[in-house]
């Protein structure tokens, strides 16, 4: 079996990964879990720093656990790919997303 055919083992979602992203999530007002080499993480970022909000943000490619991470993630909002950005427990999107909502004043809305 090639590694392109391989299928990844199922995500346990009540599992300790599980619910280390659950409780990141709901313990801040913005999360972002990102890739600290990311442009597109950069990317959604940017607009929080403008608005002077704070956020939480976990890099996954310095921590051990990181793609079990992204797995819980792709389970939770169909994707893997980061960033993955959660407001008020929320997903919101990625890293163009973010950027628009920040263009056209729907970010500020959310944050307030």
């Amino acid at each position: 079996m090639g590694l392109l055919s391989s299928k990844t083992a199922p995500v346990n979602m009540s599992g300790p990964v599980a619910e280390f992203v659950k409780s990141a999530i709901a313990k801040d007002k913005v999360v972002i879990f990102s890739k600290s080499y990311c442009p597109y993480c950069t990317m959604a970022k940017e607009p929080f720093k403008k608005l002077n909000q704070a956020f939480a943000c976990y890099e996954l490619d310095h921590r051990n656990d990181g793609d079990e991470i992204q797995s819980v993630l792709g389970e939770m909002t169909g994707a893997r790919s980061v960033p993955r950005v959660f407001i008020s427990g929320n997903f919101i999107g990625g890293g163009t997303d973010i950027k628009k909502m920040y263009s056209d004043g729907r970010l500020e809305k959310l944050l307030a």
